[in-house]
């Protein structure tokens, strides 16, 4: 009897444990969270609420919301010549920033890698650029960029070669506002396939040395099957940030010459705030336009690349 008594006690006391809610350590672990939570709702969560508020409402003069429209400005948005302009200027960005960072990033380690003197100089002058920010480095070449006086027109020069408007003529823009971008993503691609080359086990390599894998037959084999997860990350994080690259593209072209380097993010730049324009409503709709692109680009790239990643 002593025995089933203690059972039953026991067991009313777990159930009412159970029933009164969260535990202490819950509590605690909610209480950790709070800040992170806070800071997500006011500049994650409320912002994005209010873009799909502002993407069914009409604005006045001064952009205030002051009706609601519904899909009209996802209609306007559709029926805007520019919108589409803009998407393939957008796609061009991605394909002429992403591919040559990652793939300059990959050769500059494999040759860092192949036991050449200064190891350690190269290492650092790759990844310097990783340093600056921008809008500094959107200075720096705009300076190289500078018709007049500009480090580029001046090797053609002593070539023989006419000078180039680089950032004035619509067929080049666009290619030299990419360039800066990849060379300000070298140096982070550099740093991150740097450590995955470091984590690779050296008995691997060692043993694929042994059975007579040396140069690109090393590096094809061993090296970058194990550098997949690396060049996953890489692939899925710079095209995120090429689809949001705004910094370079306004402090050198504003988006011209003609909009040959207006991006999506750019257009939604210019609707909203650019020129006087208070257009929210259609800058939003954009906005939602290019958040729905990035979650396909995303789920599309974790769903086909994601299968060919070796994870040790």
């Amino acid at each position: 009897m002593t025995c089933e008594r203690k059972w039953d006690g026991t067991t009313m006391e777990a159930r009412a444990t159970r029933e009164r809610g969260p535990t202490g350590e819950r509590r605690l672990s909610l209480l950790y969270l709070a800040p992170s939570l806070l800071v997500f709702a006011i500049f994650v969560f409320y912002p994005l609420g209010r873009t799909f508020y502002l993407s069914t409402m009409g604005t006045d003069i001064i952009g205030r919301a002051n009706k609601f429209v519904g899909l009209d400005n996802f209609t306007a948005m559709f029926g805007d010549p520019g919108f589409f302009k803009a998407l393939g200027t957008t796609a061009l960005f991605v394909l002429f920033t992403v591919v040559p960072a990652i793939a300059g990033a990959l050769v500059v380690v494999l040759l860092l890698e192949s036991r050449i003197s200064g190891q350690r100089m190269f290492r650092t002058v790759f990844a310097l650029p990783f340093a600056f920010s921008v809008a500094t480095a959107s200075v720096i070449f705009a300076l190289i960029y500078n018709p007049a006086v500009g480090m580029a027109n001046g090797v053609l020069s002593y070539l023989g070669v006419d000078r180039i408007g680089w950032l004035t003529e619509p067929d080049l823009a666009l290619i030299s506002i990419s360039i800066t971008t990849v060379w300000m993503t070298l140096g982070y691609n550099v740093l991150v396939l740097s450590a995955g080359v470091g984590a690779i086990p050296t008995e691997v390599v060692e043993a694929a040395r042994l059975d007579g894998a040396t140069g690109w037959r090393l590096h094809s084999r061993i090296t970058i099957p194990m550098l997949s997860p690396q060049l996953f990350f890489l692939i899925v994080i710079s095209t995120i940030h090429a689809l949001q690259s705004f910094g370079q593209i306004h402090i050198l072209t504003k988006g011209g010459p003609d909009g040959a380097t207006s991006t999506l993010v750019y257009w939604i730049y210019e609707k909203a705030f650019s020129y006087g324009s208070s257009d929210f409503g259609t800058a939003s709709a954009a906005a939602i336009v290019l958040l729905v692109i990035v979650l396909v680009c995303t789920g599309i790239q974790f769903g086909v690349l994601e299968r060919k990643v070796h994870y040790r």
